[in-house]
Parts: structure tokens; sequence; C-alpha cells
């Protein structure tokens, strides 16, 4: 066999195989993209999905953090420990229940995602502007699908 004899599984096989490729080129294209403004910010990007659900959806515990970051919880500690040595966010007693913990975000890290968001909202806008509305109302739903699957 020569190095231009292609090798074929299946019609439906090469085609989920093309698709892993185009998904995971895709992927590494929008973390490349989408991790700009976060650097500039002197975040990474577990740390600004951390301020970001804070800054979204108020205070949290870290449990919560993790399935609305879509993160596991290996790190987690680690990258809260770290925003709230730079005093980004801190950690405050749940009212509802003296033994847990929620995560809150501080006014040095509202200010910061004040800035930040809106340059990461336009570098998402700029990754998508090839298409069109209802291309992505259709990207979306095809994602969905495969990943209930």
């Amino acid at each position: 066999m020569n190095n231009n004899s292609k090798v074929s599984y299946g019609e439906i096989n090469d085609l989920n195989l093309h698709l892993v490729i185009a998904l995971s080129r895709s992927n590494q294209f929008l973390q490349k993209k989408n991790l700009k403004s976060i650097k500039k910010g002197g975040l990474t990007h577990s740390q600004f999905g951390v301020l970001e659900v804070l800054y979204h959806k108020g205070d949290l515990r870290i449990s919560e953090i993790i399935e609305k970051i879509l993160s596991t919880g290996g790190n987690m500690t680690v990258v809260i420990d770290n925003l709230q040595k730079n005093d980004l966010v801190k950690r405050i007693s749940d009212p509802k229940d003296r033994r847990a913990t929620l995560i809150s975000i501080t006014d040095k890290g509202r200010k910061l995602l004040d800035d930040l968001f809106p340059k990461h909202v336009e570098e998402i806008r700029e990754i998508f502007d090839g298409l069109t509305k209802e291309e992505k109302k259709i990207l979306i739903m095809l994602l969905k699908k495969m990943s209930e699957a």
C-alpha cells in the first residue's frame, strides 16, 4: 500500500470521522479566538468562566458553578482560590445553610467583567459572522440533538 492509498471504513464511518475532525478544528479555532480578550484581562479560561457565571447568575455554591460552566471539579477550588487572592471573588456563608459557602463576585471582579465582557461578546460575534441567523439556529439544534443522543 502506498502513501496515497485511502483507507475506507465505510461511507458512514468515514463521514463520522470527518465530522469529528471538523468539530475538533472548529472547537480549537473557537477556543483560540475566544481566549484573546480573556488573556488580555489576565485570566485563564476557567477563571473567566467562574467570573462570568457569578456576574450573570449571582452568588453560587462551588458545585453550582461547576455545573453551570460545564467543568470538572478537579481544579475548581484552585481556580477560586486564585480569584480570591486577586480580590475578584470572595467566599461568604450561605444565609440559607450556614454549613455551606457561596462564592460571590467582588466589586473589583465586577469591574473587570464590565470591561472584558463586551470585548468577549464582540469576539464571539466576529467568530460567527460568517453564518446567517438561520444557520446559527440550525447548528444549535444539530449540536443539541447530537449531545442528547
